[in-house]
Order: C-alpha cells, then sequence, then structure tokens
C-alpha cells in the first residue's frame, strides 16, 4: 500500500507541477514578473524532482546481484538525496539571484491581470496535489504527528513531495504577495522582495530534506517499537537464554537488516539450536514484516569480568 501510495502521490504532484509550470512560463513571457519567473523554474524543478524519485523506485527494484548483494533498496534513498540537491540550487539559489537582480534593476508589470490569474489557479491545482500527497502518507504514519513522520519514514517519496507541495504552495501565496503589491502600490520592487522570499523557502526545504535523507544514506536501525517486537520474539524461545547483542539496519525502505548474537544452554543440540533459530526468524518476520534479512549466532552467554569495558550486550533473561 505504502508504495503504491507513494507512486500516486508523485504522479499527482508531477501532472499538476507540469502544468503549472507551462501555465507560469507563459504568464512570466507576458508579465515579466520575476516571481513568475522564480515559481515557473521551481514548477520545473519540481517536475525534475517527481521524475527521478520514479526512476529512483524503478531502480530500487533490481534484483540483489554479486556486486550488491543485499539489493538496490537504498536507490530510492539516493535520488531522494539528488532531489535536494537541485531544489537547493536550481530553484532556491537561482529564485534568490533573480529576485535580487530584480530589486537592482526594477522593471513594471506588463499585462499584471496575468500573473495573478495564473497563481491562482496554480494554488488550486497545489492544493489538490498536496491533498493526494496528504491522503496517501495517512496510510502509512499511523499516529505519528506529521514532524515526526517527516523525520521518521523510512520511506522518502511521501516525505519529499509532502515538503515540495508545502513548499510550492506556501512559494505561491509569496508570489501572489509580491505580484499584488507591485500592483497595488506600483513599485516592482515588492515583485523582487517575493522571488526572494520564495528562494529563501526553497533552500531551506532543500536543506531539511538533505539532512534528513543523508540521515537515510548513512543508515538507520529499526524504530523503538519494532526494536522491542524484535526481542520479544527473542524472548519468547525458551532455547535461548539471552540475547547478547542485537543490530538492525535498513537496507532500504521495505527491507530491515537483523543481526544478533543469542545466548544458549551449554548442552544445547545443533539440530535444536537450528529449530529454534528458524522459530525466531518466523516471529519476527510475523511481528516486523520488513525484517527480510536476518542472521542469528548462537553462543555461550558468559558473564563479563569485573573492571571489564561496557559491551552492547542486552541479557532479556537468565538461564533456565
Amino acid at each position: 500500500m505504502s508504495a503504491s501510495g507513494g507512486t500516486r502521490a508523485i504522479i499527482a504532484a508531477f501532472l499538476a507541477n507540469l502544468g503549472i509550470a507551462i501555465t507560469k512560463f507563459i504568464a512570466w513571457i507576458f508579465s515579466g514578473s520575476s516571481s513568475m519567473l522564480a515559481e515557473s523554474v521551481h514548477s520545473v524543478a519540481d517536475s525534475g524532482n517527481q521524475l527521478l524519485l520514479m526512476l529512483g523506485g524503478r531502480r530500487a527494484r533490481k534484483a540483489a546481484d554479486a556486486e550488491h548483494p543485499f539489493g538496490y533498496g537504498r536507490e530510492r534513498y539516493v535520488y531522494a538525496f539528488v532531489v535536494s540537491i537541485i531544489l537547493f540550487s536550481v530553484g532556491g539559489v537561482f529564485s534568490l539571484y533573480e529576485g535580487v537582480e530584480k530589486i537592482a534593476n526594477p522593471h513594471p508589470l506588463e499585462v499584471p491581470w496575468l500573473p495573478i490569474a495564473v497563481l491562482a489557479i496554480a494554488i488550486v491545482l497545489e492544493s489538490l496535489s498536496l491533498r493526494t500527497a496528504v491522503r496517501e502518507s495517512n496510510h502509512v504514519r499511523g499516529d505519528q504527528g506529521w514532524v515526526s513522520f517527516i523525520r521518521h519514514s523510512k520511506q522518502p517519496e511521501l516525505p519529499v513531495v509532502l515538503l515540495e507541495d508545502i513548499a510550492a504552495l506556501t512559494g505561491l501565496v509569496f508570489a501572489f504577495l509580491g505580484v499584488g503589491l507591485t500592483i497595488l502600490t506600483g513599485n516592482p520592487v515588492w515583485d523582487g522582495v517575493g522571488t526572494i522570499a520564495i528562494g529563501v523557502l526553497l533552500v531551506v526545504v532543500a536543506v531539511i530534506l538533505g539532512i534528513e535523507t543523508k540521515s537515510l544514506l548513512v543508515g538507520e536501525g529499526a524504530n523503538r517499537a519494532d526494536v522491542e517486537r524484535i526481542r520479544d520474539a527473542f524472548n519468547a524461545s525458551t532455547r535461548v537464554e539471552a540475547l547478547i547483542h542485537m543490530k538492525t539496519l535498513y537496507l532500504g525502505p521495505d527491507e530491515l537488516l537483523v543481526a544478533a548474537k543469542v545466548a544458549v544452554a551449554k548442552a544445547t543440540r545443533a539440530e535444536d539450536i537450528a529449530i529454534a533459530i528458524d522459530q525466531i526468524e518466523k516471529e519476527i518476520r510475523d511481528a516486523v514484516p520488513v525484517a527480510r534479512v536476518i542472521y542469528i549466532e548462537p553462543d555461550i552467554y558468559r558473564q563479563p569480568r569485573s573492571g571489564a569495558p561496557p559491551t552492547d550486550a542486552i541479557v532479556i533473561k537468565g538461564a533456565d
């Protein structure tokens, strides 16, 4: 559901941005508004970003091979990070440059009603795109708040589209105010001020996206609730004395790696250990379906010596 929902949100955003970009460029050609030019470039950048997100999702579905034995799931993170770079450079920096240029060399608007009409239509279309992104996000965010969902989601597409749509709507409001004040006051400097506001907005959003996707690229583990479910699966096994340590890592948005060392009784037969491990793996996958890659190493638990350096050992239960 989440993957198809993310695709629907991306397609809705792409269609909206492509249509909006064309109308904005037409309005800029006839009016000469720098706010309209900044918004046109913003919409073109957003359209390209949505294509990149779809390309990342497609490449992430490639089967694992000898060079990439854990698959290509992180391709989605890479393309999401590229989106943040494009949003920063193409959208934000260009808008800042254009705004400063308009303030330094102001010129009156031509056909002033046209950019106002285009911006009003664009606000409606972006609102529909944002509504789609919100609806699809609600399927996967559960009881998380929006800030928490954007910060901790392992699926980058929906948070990226959400932030882009919010930035697009806010940017349209800035452009509307800039053009409107220029028409009301006859001072074209307001058009440049609106353009600079758009640039600052895009840079801020791009930085947020860059920080969040960088964390995913570096590697994030399971959230606290999933870690507890995995521990419970180990704890439920009568053949496991203790969970010595455990590591988790997202190989991609839909694939979690679980590696653990568990303590078993000294006299346990190898066949019994294999049966126990198979059962634990099944219970982990039932509790956390994205835990698709699981490695469990059986060992004998030895109490740390007094004064020994601390370890990450997590004892679940004592020996029977």
